[in-house]
C-alpha cells in the first residue's frame, strides 16, 4: 500500500486534532478538580479553623469598632482553656443564632466585682490597659462564676449587652478566640 504526501498530511491533521481535543478534556479535569479541591478546603478552613465575623455595634469600643472585620480562630481552644483577656466569639445565650463578641473576665470559680471603674477578680484589682484610663461604669457584683462558665464583658462597659445583663457564658457556646481585624485596611492587626 502506498500513500501519497497529501493522505498522510491528512492522518497527521486527524491525529493533532484528537490529541488536541484530549489535551483540552485532560486541562479541563484538572481545572475541575482544583477548583474542587479549593471549595472543600475553604469549607473546612470555614467550619473547623478559622471564620470572618462583622462588628455590628460598640460594645467592643475602642478595641473593635463599628463595622471592622475580624478573623476568630475556631481551634484555639481546643488545645488550651480561654483565658482571662481573651476576646471570645460565642453564640449569645438568650438567642443562640445571634454570635456575640466579648471580653473574657472571669474564669471558673473566680468571683467578680466592678466598683470604682475598676474589675476586680476575688477581691483583687485587675488591671485592664485595653480600656480608656478616665471611664467610669456602674458597680457591679461580686458574683461567683460557676465551674463550666466565663464572665464576659464588652470593653464599652457602658454600652454593653454582657455577663452583667445575662450571667455567666456558658463554655459550650464559645465559637472561638478573635486573632485579628483584617479590615478596613488602616485598622489591620493582631489581637490581643
Amino acid at each position: 500500500m502506498s500513500f501519497t504526501c497529501g493522505e498522510v498530511t491528512a492522518m497527521e491533521k486527524t491525529g493533532e486534532r484528537e490529541h488536541r481535543q484530549e489535551e483540552k478534556k485532560s486541562s479541563l479535569l484538572e481545572l475541575i478538580e482544583s477548583v474542587a479541591v479549593a471549595i472543600l478546603l475553604a469549607v473546612v478552613i470555614r467550619l473547623f479553623i478559622l471564620a470572618p465575623f462583622y462588628i455590628p455595634s460598640g460594645s467592643m469600643e475602642p478595641t473593635l469598632r463599628i463595622g471592622d472585620r475580624i478573623i476568630v480562630s475556631k481551634i484555639s481552644y481546643l488545645f488550651t482553656e480561654p483565658q482571662r483577656g481573651d476576646i471570645v466569639v460565642f453564640r449569645y445565650p438568650l438567642d443562640p443564632s445571634r454570635d456575640f463578641v466579648k471580653r473574657l473576665v472571669g474564669l471558673p470559680g473566680e468571683t467578680v466585682s466592678l466598683r470604682n471603674g475598676q474589675l476586680y477578680i476575688n477581691g483583687k484589682p485587675v488591671p485592664e490597659d485595653y480600656l480608656p484610663k478616665d471611664m467610669k461604669f456602674a458597680d457591679f457584683g461580686p458574683v461567683r462564676v460557676p465551674a463550666g462558665y466565663y464572665f464576659v464583658l464588652g470593653d464599652n462597659r457602658n454600652n454593653s449587652d454582657d455577663s452583667r445583663v445575662w450571667g455567666p457564658l456558658p463554655r459550650q457556646n464559645i465559637i472561638g478566640k478573635a486573632v485579628l481585624v483584617y479590615w478596613p485596611p488602616q485598622r489591620v492587626r493582631i489581637l490581643r
